[in-house]
């Protein structure tokens, strides 16, 4: 007897070309839209040209949502400023990063890489 599958499929948001903090609102939206329980999302940054501090804050929040309904995202296709705001401000160490669309989408079908035990922010750290 098979065992019936109940993951759920792989979804696929688009992000738009500038993130900052007038479109931030309705990036955040449509990603938390995106994250149902158990939820795998590939969030594509093949179109970002431009990403403010507040794009990175948002990514932070969906990833603590995605961790309450234990969903996975991996981020991938991000390049030139983008890019460069993500390492910049570290959250390329944080997030689950691929180069293309079928190493995200392979990275999901695998089981979730251990945690580190670390979060987002460190108990007894600021900012």
């Amino acid at each position: 007897m098979k065992s019936k599958s109940t993951r759920q499929p792989i979804s696929t948001v688009m992000l738009q070309a500038k993130i900052d903090s007038v479109t931030v609102s309705a990036v955040e939206e449509m990603l938390a839209a995106a994250l149902g329980p158990g939820a795998r999302v590939i969030v594509d940054g093949s179109q970002v040209t431009y990403m403010s501090a507040a794009g990175v804050r948002t990514f932070a929040s969906v990833l603590h949502k995605a961790a309450k309904v234990q969903g996975r995202i991996v981020f991938c296709r991000f390049s030139g400023a983008a890019w460069d705001c993500l390492l910049v401000s570290g959250f390329s160490e944080l997030l689950e990063i691929a180069e293309t669309t079928e190493e995200a989408a392979a990275r999901l079908e695998r089981e979730p890489r251990p945690s580190t035990g670390e979060s987002l922010h460190r108990r007894g750290t600021t900012g």
